[in-house]
């Protein structure tokens, strides 16, 4: 059991440290609250799971009701659509949805590019093991994007302690509700403060032991409590005077991390072994937005786009229901002095219901007419559906026997429509979420990371570009290589009416094929080498001169033929003898 001799001490240079911190986070809260009663909005209509969650403080007890403010559920039906498409065009399991690339010089020379696939093939690997969680993980990202504008992404080195003590990557969705960023002055977020809480059991299992924990928390993990206590993460820039890129330790990486225990007010530490202070080479968190208004840090979702359709949707359908309620149980009309007693229910008998003649006593009161509501509602739900990319859905539902090509073209006119929209988290998500991963890798010393070609290591430059090759950018360069295909069939009707295949030396196959195999994604172990390409080349002229000499031999053996009958029967020349008697 704890005692007060077991408590750690907080020295100075901690308190400073914290309470620069604290006074980060602070300012961040109030400059997001705005943002954070917009996305409580949102989270009312479309994603209830994560209602009351965007305000610091705010605490869900386990099992609370949200739905209640929730009538139509079609913003929640079109969120789940968005998250598929943009999933399949962006981030699609089946495929390699991103390459690495360095200098376009170097990419030519013999081992590059390869290295290269062989390093995207590594991350593809790690990424989707089952340990690493990312596919379920990447599912909330285009969920938070959708309903909020806004993604984070975190990734870590898988912990140890739990699997074997095999290297690997752990892929964690942060939600929204839980970040609080700033950008620096080229709009890349560069700052970010997590607020999480953990029980003091999980304090000390995150954190390496109950020593670690501040006097606060001791009381409740001896007691084994699940009372929740606020935690921070602060990942920023390093000050320039702090920072040394020579040095080995913290203080050489360029962003410091800290974790705050907020009511201890104290570091927790980042090692068994008490160290404080810790950093990346490469900020941690893809942070991800979806738009972005003028002087904004945050990002603005399809939700808060068509938010205004969203609420009148939601009391479109209150009338609705109150209409169809009425139609179906509607209120009875009598006279004062007819029928007291009424009973509606059915195979009730109701006598004096009627006059003597037959003339009813009681009548129903009609209501508004439903079909007007409906086709409001029908409208309203189609400005929502195209805010978040649904008629993709839609168009192939209502075409189910189109060919397989009409689909890839579908798609791919479709494509160009979302690409504005959808085509800005390659850059932001991608460019956010691959560099961390390769980093943390080469950390770890996988086994399966490829050796540097021998020419990357003499130029000293290992620098990488992430390229997009999702099925969104593969539409924009198959354009491309179809521009070029057609052009070539164009050729071959001008060559086949005319005869003169001159038409075809406007067309540079040396370099139109190798980029063309590269926009289609073709593995570079399945292209041919220079010196492979130079080699046949080199056998096929041998070849062919073989041929023509084989071809020729006939013609050859006739004129040697020719020219030996010609030789017989051409007379000799007489020619003097001696004493003048010419030879015979």
């Amino acid at each position: 059991m704890a005692t007060q001799r077991d408590f750690r001490r907080i020295s100075s240079d901690e308190q400073e440290t914290v309470r620069k911190t604290l006074k980060i986070f602070s300012e961040l809260v109030t400059y997001r609250n705005v943002h954070a009663g917009q996305w409580e909005e949102a989270a009312s209509l479309v994603d209830v799971d994560s209602r009351n969650t965007f305000m610091y403080g705010s605490y869900n007890f386990p099992g609370q009701k949200r739905t209640q403010y929730q009538v139509d559920a079609s913003g929640m039906l079109a969120l789940q659509q968005f998250c598929a498409i943009a999933d399949s065009m962006i981030t699609p399991k089946n495929r390699l949805w991103h390459g690495l690339e360095t200098d376009k010089y170097l990419m030519k020379q013999p081992g590059v590019r390869k290295f290269y696939e062989d390093m995207r093939a590594v991350v593809f690997d790690y990424r989707y093991r089952p340990e690493g969680n990312f596919h379920g993980q990447n599912y909330r990202i285009w969920k938070s994007l959708g309903a909020y504008g806004n993604s984070i992404m975190f990734t870590d080195a898988l912990d140890r302690r739990w699997h074997g003590g095999r290297p690997g990557l752990r892929y964690k969705a942060v939600p929204l509700g839980e970040c609080f960023f700033a950008d620096n002055h080229q709009g890349i977020v560069t700052t970010l403060v997590r607020w999480f809480r953990l029980t003091a059991a999980q304090a000390a299992e995150k954190f390496y032991g109950e020593e670690w924990l501040p006097p606060q928390l001791h009381a409740a993990y001896e007691q084994n409590l699940q009372t929740p206590f606020q935690f921070l993460h602060c990942v920023m820039p390093r000050d320039e005077d702090d920072y040394d890129p020579e040095r080995l330790d913290e203080r050489g990486l360029p962003f410091e991390s800290y974790y705050v225990s907020v009511d201890g007010k104290c570091l927790m530490p980042i090692d068994a072994s008490g160290r404080m202070e810790g950093g990346y080479r490469v900020f941690p968190y893809a942070v991800s937005r979806y738009d972005q208004m003028p002087g904004e840090v945050y990002g603005r979702g399809p939700t808060q786009l068509v938010l205004p359709g969203l609420k009148t949707l939601n009391a479109q359908k209150t009338t609705y229901l109150k209409v169809g309620h009425r139609a179906g149980d509607p209120i009875w009309l009598g006279p004062d002095d007819g029928v007291i007693d009424f009973n509606s229910l059915p195979g009730a008998w109701n006598a004096g219901g009627v006059t003597p003649d037959g003339k009813p006593l009681v009548h129903a009161l009609t209501g508004g007419d439903p079909m007007i509501t409906e086709k409001m509602m029908l409208e309203e739900r189609g400005l929502i559906e195209n805010m978040y990319l649904t008629p993709l859905f839609k168009t192939l539902m209502a075409n189910p026997n189109m060919t397989a090509t009409q689909v890839v073209e579908l798609i791919n006119e479709r494509a160009m429509l979302v690409a504005p929209t959808l085509g800005r988290q390659h850059s932001e998500y991608a460019g956010g979420l691959v560099p961390r991963e390769i980093s943390l890798l080469a950390q770890l010393r996988v086994p399966d990371m490829p050796q540097v070609p021998p020419v990357l290591r003499e130029a000293g430059y290992l620098h990488f570009e992430v390229t997009d090759t999702s099925p969104l950018a593969a539409q924009a360069k198959a354009s491309q290589a179809a521009g070029g295909l057609r052009t070539l069939d164009i050729a071959n009707n001008v060559a086949n009416m005319s005869g003169d295949t001159s038409v075809y030396d406007y067309f540079a196959f040396d370099r139109m094929m190798p980029d063309i195999a590269v926009m289609n994604e073709m593995p570079s172990t399945w292209m041919s080498t220079p010196d492979e390409v130079a080699a046949r080349r080199k056998s096929r002229a041998a070849q062919v001169q073989r041929e023509q000499a084989i071809q020729e031999l006939p013609a050859k053996a006739a004129m040697v033929k020719a020219q030996a009958v010609a030789s017989k029967a051409q007379p000799l020349a007489a020619t003097p003898g001696p004493q003048g008697v010419p030879f015979q």
